[in-house]
């Protein structure tokens, strides 16, 4: 049992009892000690709470109450400035380790400095900074929940939000972590497979400056693609598959690179088998492109995941060779990046994105990302529902999800629904943007390659289509 005094005389005060006896604290006992509180005024808990009717400024009085027990804290919530100096002096006079609560009620600046064991609370500030948090745009932060430094964060997510309709698993989080979610006034222990979805309320912990960049993310409106993935693009050149198409690779990603906001390019040559493709590549270099040339020949996957978390890479661009016959797809996906893979069609010549449809959970997922993408390039968003069997029930919800995103994003999108072969649909189609989620492969990773390789040669019009792939963590996982 903790034992506190509570110097209470005014308005304030009378409030801070009434307020105690709603916000009882087990194990604390306070001792009311007033001049002008009437203890038949107040509604308290006797279990909890004593009343003494003294002179606080009474050194006589105050050494009395003292004495009879110890008490860890002594809080003073009194109107008269010079009823505080005479009572702080008392006290210490009395006891100078009790540690005081100190309530500055005075606009003025005529607060003297007090003790080390006077911790002095301003009205004002406290009001004002209840009234800062209520304000738009301002994250809240906890001043009593460990440091008090901000490393504790409560976030809404808004309509538009960059972070609106992922997983949680799809987002890097390094220094910071999302720990709850809020949503219909009900507390969510998220996974790596939770969705976020507009008016939810993210809790998130990490250190402050990371945070209040975490913040600005969170409620930036769309444009800001690869984010939040990652900040810049990372051009992938293996030299083995990639020489007869380098340079065309080279003006994709700087092309790309340039319709996007801010963003850096960085440029990996692995495996220079061609000494004039690399000069030519060295002589792009600038400000925003930056070109780092591997000579080792072992050691390419740790060189190239150091590059992706050492320059806050959000999107990937490559070929599709290099990507599976080096399995950079697990490293990308257990990243949780973007992954552009290129295709016979320049990113110029495309004129549409198309998304094969799926389960909902993966159509949703990957939504804010395609319609941030096309909105960027301009591109008109086509979901393409081909189902041998005829089977179109279900998918009311992701259409309608789809309608909703599309108004959001004010973009255009079509629906088609057929009784088809969708491999064999999708290689008919032209100057097209092949959209898809990015899945874990790893368990059958040989399979899979010879699946990718085995369709390639099957179908080799599918592979004309650059894709870009978008990671994704279900529920099953």
């Amino acid at each position: 049992m903790k034992n506190i005094l509570i110097l209470a005389e005014g308005k304030i005060a009378k409030h801070f009892i009434v307020w105690l006896s709603k916000k009882r604290v087990a194990n604390n006992h306070y001792h009311i000690a007033s001049n002008t509180i009437l203890e038949e005024n107040i509604k308290y808990n006797k279990n909890t709470t004593s009343f003494s009717a003294i002179d606080s400024t009474s050194y006589s009085k105050l050494l009395h109450i003292l004495e009879e027990k110890n008490y860890s804290h002594v809080f003073i919530i009194v109107e008269s400035y010079d009823d505080v100096k005479h009572i702080i002096h008392n006290i210490n006079s009395i006891d100078d380790r009790l540690r005081i609560i100190l309530l500055n009620q005075w606009d003025e600046k005529k607060i003297i400095k007090f003790n080390h064991n006077v911790i002095v609370l301003d009205m004002y500030d406290l009001i004002s900074g209840h009234l800062y948090d209520k304000l738009p745009n301002v994250p809240i932060v906890p001043n009593n929940i460990g440091l008090g430094q901000g490393e504790v964060m409560e976030v809404h997510v808004p309509f538009g939000s960059s972070y609106a309709f992922r997983h949680v698993g799809s987002i890097v989080q390094q220094k910071w972590k999302i720990v709850a979610l809020y949503r219909d006034e009900k507390q969510i222990l998220p996974t790596g497979a939770t969705m976020i979805r507009p008016n939810d309320t993210l809790l998130v912990v990490g250190r402050p400056t990371v945070l209040d960049g975490i913040y600005k993310l969170i409620n930036k409106r769309k444009g800001l693609f690869p984010e939040p993935f990652g900040k810049n693009i990372y051009l992938l050149l293996d030299l083995r598959y990639d020489k007869k198409k380098a340079m065309e690779y080279l003006s994709e990603a700087i092309l790309l690179t340039r319709r996007l906001q801010n963003k850096e390019l960085f440029i990996r040559v692995v495996h220079p088998t061609n000494l004039k493709i690399t000069e030519e590549i060295k002589a792009y270099q600038d400000n925003n492109i930056h070109i780092d040339i591997s000579y080792e020949l072992n050691g390419t996957k740790d060189i190239v995941e150091y590059d992706i978390s050492q320059h806050d890479i959000g999107l990937i661009m490559c070929s599709q060779t290099s990507l599976y016959k080096e399995y950079h797809n697990l490293t990308f996906y257990y990243l949780r990046k973007l992954v552009y893979i290129f295709g016979s069609i320049r990113i110029a010549d495309i004129n549409s994105a198309v998304i094969l449809m799926s389960d909902e959970e993966k159509m949703e997922s990957i939504s804010s990302t395609a319609f941030d993408l096309c909105e960027i390039l301009k591109l008109p968003l086509k979901l393409c529902d081909f189902n041998p069997d005829g089977d179109f029930s279900g998918r009311k919800m992701t259409i309608d999800h789809y309608e909703t995103m599309a108004n959001l994003f004010n973009s255009s999108i079509t629906v088609e629904q057929k009784i088809a072969n969708p491999i064999r649909e999708l290689s008919k189609m032209r100057n097209i943007l092949h959209i898809n989620s990015f899945k874990d492969k790893s368990k059958h990773a040989f399979i899979w390659q010879l699946i990718i390789m085995n369709i390639s040669n099957l179908f080799p019009k599918i592979y004309r289509h650059p894709k870009l792939l978008i990671p994704f963590e279900s529920s099953d996982n």
